[in-house]
This record gives C-alpha cells, sequence and structure tokens, in this order.
C-alpha cells in the first residue's frame, strides 16, 4: 500500500486525489485548512488561444489544459459523477478599438489547427450577440469562439473529491524533518503533495525552503437573474471585468487582481464598484442589480508569472505545484493529473523540466 498525502484542496489537488484514488494499492489523505482558496477567486473561464503572451511552456500547458477538459468530464463520468461543472457555451470577445478584433482572428487562425477545440471562429454583429446574451451593447461587433467554456471551480472540486470518496481533514498542517523524511504533523508518508497555493513559501518555511511564490488576492461578484442563462456565452471585453453565465440563472462578474493586498479575505467595495464600473458599458443592467453575494481568493504567482510543478530539490518524495495564477482554473486539473501520474512513476503529457521547481524553491 502506497500512503499519499495531499495538503491543499483546491482544484490541483482535488484533480490529483481524484485520479490516485483510482489506482489500485494508493491510500490518499486530503488536508485543507479551507482558508483563501484560489479555486474561489477564479472566474470559470477556459479559453486560453487568445493570450498574447509569449512564453511557449506556458501556452503550451494553458492549451492542454484546456484540451484535457473533455478527458476529465469523461473520467468523472466513468467513475459515476456526471459532472456539471463544465461547459461551452462559447466565449466573446470585446475590443474598445475593434479593428483590433482583427488581430484577434489571425492569431487564432493560426492556433486552430493544433488547438481545434476553440471551434468556430466568427465575427458577430450586435444584432447577433443580443440573441444569445440580451442586453449586451456598447459595441457593433465581437470575436467569437464557439469552444470557449465556462467552469465552477468550486463545484468540480466538490465532485472530483466526491468521486474520490475523500473528505478532507480541515486543519492546517506542519511540515517538519525526520532525518531527511519530510513528516506531515508527525506522521509518516511514501509520497507528498504540496498543493498549497499562495501559501507553499509558509508551509515549506519550516524546512528551510524559500519560495518565489507571492499572493495575488482575487474578488468575484455573484448574481441571481431571473433569465435563462443556460446557453449565455462567456463575455471578455478589456480589462479584468468578465461576465460568465452559468445554469439556473447564475452570473459572475470578475475577477479583480489585487497584487498589494497580501493574504486579506476582506471584501473591498471599492474594487468591486471598479469591476461593475468596467462592466456597465457593456451591460448596463449590471449598475442596477443587487449581488447575492462576493467570492474572494488568493491566487498565487511567480516573479516570473510561470507555474511550475514537480518534486521538491533533493526530494523525490514531496511533489509540490505553484504559480499557476488567473489561469488556475485552466491548467489546475491537467497538473493534477500530471503530478498523480508522476508520484505513481509514471509519465505524463508534461515535461516537468519545462515548468522546473527549483527555480522557484530553493534550500540553503
Amino acid at each position: 500500500m502506497t500512503r499519499v498525502a495531499i495538503i491543499g484542496a483546491g482544484i490541483v489537488g482535488a484533480t490529483a486525489a481524484f485520479y490516485l484514488s483510482q489506482e489500485e494499492g494508493v491510500e490518499v489523505t486530503v488536508y485543507d485548512h479551507g482558508v483563501g482558496q484560489a479555486s474561489k477567486a477564479a472566474a470559470g473561464i477556459i479559453s486560453p488561444w487568445f493570450s498574447r503572451r509569449r512564453n511557449k511552456a506556458w501556452y503550451r500547458l494553458a492549451r492542454l489544459g484546456a484540451d484535457f477538459y473533455p478527458r476529465l468530464m469523461e473520467d468523472l463520468a466513468a467513475a459515476g459523477s456526471a459532472s456539471q461543472a463544465y461547459e461551452q457555451t462559447g466565449v466573446l470577445l470585446l475590443k474598445k478599438k475593434e479593428e483590433y478584433l482583427d488581430e484577434v482572428m489571425e492569431r487564432a487562425l493560426a492556433k486552430q489547427a493544433e488547438s481545434p477545440l476553440m471551434g468556430d471562429l466568427e465575427f458577430w454583429t450586435r444584432d447577433q450577440v443580443q440573441e444569445r446574451f440580451p442586453g449586451l451593447t456598447g459595441f457593433d461587433r465581437a470575436f467569437w469562439a464557439s469552444g470557449g467554456a465556462r467552469v465552477d471551480g468550486a463545484v468540480l472540486v466538490a465532485e472530483l473529491l466526491q468521486a474520490a470518496g475523500l473528505e478532507p481533514l480541515r486543519k492546517e498542517v506542519s511540515l517538519t524533518w525526520d532525518g531527511d523524511q519530510v513528516l506531515v504533523d508527525g506522521q509518516a508518508y511514501d509520497k507528498i503533495l504540496l498543493t498549497t497555493g499562495a501559501w507553499l513559501g509558509q508551509v515549506l518555511e519550516p524546512l528551510g525552503y524559500q519560495v518565489d511564490v507571492r499572493p495575488q488576492k482575487g474578488q468575484i461578484l455573484d448574481y441571481q437573474l431571473d433569465q435563462v442563462t443556460d446557453n449565455y456565452p462567456v463575455v471578455m471585453p478589456e480589462g479584468e471585468a468578465d461576465l460568465i453565465p452559468f445554469k439556473t440563472g447564475k452570473l459572475s462578474l470578475g475577477a479583480s487582481h489585487e497584487n498589494d493586498q497580501g493574504f486579506d479575505l476582506q471584501e473591498d467595495r471599492q474594487v468591486l464598484q471598479k469591476l461593475i464600473e468596467q462592466m456597465a458599458p457593456y451591460y448596463p443592467a449590471i449598475t442596477d442589480s443587487q449581488p447575492t453575494g462576493v467570492r474572494i481568493g488568493i491566487r498565487a504567482y511567480t516573479s516570473d508569472y510561470s507555474p511550475f510543478f514537480g518534486p521538491l530539490p533533493d526530494q523525490p518524495n514531496t511533489w509540490t505545484v505553484s504559480g499557476l495564477g488567473s489561469t488556475g482554473l485552466t491548467i489546475g486539473p491537467l497538473l493534477g493529473r500530471e503530478l498523480a501520474l508522476g508520484i505513481l512513476g509514471k509519465t505524463g503529457d508534461l515535461d516537468p523540466a519545462d515548468y522546473p521547481v527549483e527555480r522557484y524553491v530553493t534550500r540553503d
């Protein structure tokens, strides 16, 4: 029996737990202190193909992360869980200078051969948009990609853990050395997986590690509309404010990107008001709507905005991952599966050398 401890039950930890639980001879224990989970601050948009980032390793990870979702849905279904968290309803991109949409189309067409999941690519008029998302205004045309998707991170995490038959132990654990072995609250495990996001530095500090990861606060407003929003597309104007419609009238607006708030989880009405003001020219109804709630979480960023995963330096039995940033829901499930495979000594679709832990985690 291989005993595995997973510290952190966000999207990465939950996915790793699900895949490890499907293996014979593997016993999984999940710990989570239940505070500030980045999945709560993720807007829930799966649409990485239109990014202008030139980091090839990052884009490959993001592209494969989006591609992985249909496989994840199939694996959950095979395990007896029909997921309600992910759905391809398309994505609409809006630009203040609409001639820039031509550049978006050009970049998308260049990537479409290797990314067929992005689906049909079209320019839509305002009337066409109104048919799919009534009330949108402030533009003459939009860029449409049918393969864009929405995902409810909190729902997906719950589904993954339920399918794994696991209930996280709600506690903040401590790591200590026993010779050259890492212990979790004094207990020895065959393998340890640290999926603690922005808290990785705090978790590893007692072991003498320094970690290049900083926290970024994210806030999202949730609304309940008296409309059938099941097939509404995601709307992505320029700026931080995006509209993510879910089923049964649920609508999310966000998310903020606050780099100077540390681990603060308090609601900031000024920041939330800015999100509303950014969206108001495109969806005026947002100014008259009352939010039903606010979600706040902490994302993890490295100094060069690149994620990393793999075993700790000189610790082949302790694996980690962090630095996912605002693409956590896009790349998190794939990384969770890759980590599960790595812990089992199997090869995945990614080369950890392209996302080296030792660049961001060091020990004197």
